[in-house]
């Protein structure tokens, strides 16, 4: 089992505090291709971002890969998220002042990998998605659905044992959005790597393996 959590629940405190995530059970195997679906509000984001190692939990047990995630230094946090896991985000979260080559370069640079290898590294994910003639455009002259290209290129290039994605379809029109779908779909296939998908769109959720509802804090 890759993703395993037990009873996991979250609550953020504040004038009124909110119990977010109520005692979701959880487990995903190496290469599924799985959806979470939910409303607004119903606390898939932040499952998200507990397996994704950018949120901590209050109770309970997350393990990833046989690993037990809890309490970990922010080092030790960055460095699984930098090693093991791929995101790809609904508004693409890439740098505005470096190229499409040079935003997928950066996963690379944080893993201290000399420039010229991450650079044919690089090189080869974005032909790989059928963009090395956009190398070495800026985001702002590429379209969403080559913006999105960048952003996968980016979560491969390490390698991940999991991707994460949320909403990666959202900012897309319904032609795009299916294109990066089947992308996703192809490399979940032919590298064996896990996906979780964060959605709130039926089509997308009907092109994964497996769907898992989450409502008012609750798998349901």
């Amino acid at each position: 089992m890759l993703i395993e959590l037990k009873d996991i629940n979250k609550t953020y405190e504040g004038a009124q505090p909110l119990h977010v995530l109520k005692g979701v059970n959880l487990g995903v195997e190496q290469g599924e291709f799985v959806s979470i679906m939910g409303a607004s509000g119903s606390g898939k984001s932040t499952l998200l971002n507990i397996i994704g190692i950018l949120d901590n939990y209050d109770s309970g047990e997350y393990r990833f890969d046989g690993s037990l995630i809890k309490g970990l230094s922010e080092s030790k946090a960055a460095e699984y998220r930098n090693r093991k896991i791929g995101f790809i985000f609904q508004s693409f979260n890439l740098i505005a002042f470096k190229t499409a080559v040079e935003n997928v370069e950066l996963p690379l640079f944080y893993q201290g990998v000399p420039r010229r290898r991450r650079h044919e590294l690089a090189m080869e994910y974005l032909e790989k998605l059928g963009l090395r003639d956009w190398s070495h455009h800026y985001p702002n002259e590429l379209s969403g659905g080559q913006k999105q290209r960048v952003a996968i290129a980016r979560a491969l290039i390490t390698h991940p044992q999991l991707i994460l994605a949320d909403e990666p379809t959202g900012a897309l029109d319904s032609k795009t959005s299916a294109e990066v779908m089947a992308l996703l779909r192809e490399i979940n296939r032919n590298e064996g790597m896990t996906m979780i998908i964060v959605t709130h769109d039926p089509k997308v959720n009907a092109q994964t393996d497996r769907s898992i509802h989450i409502s008012d804090g609750m798998i349901v």
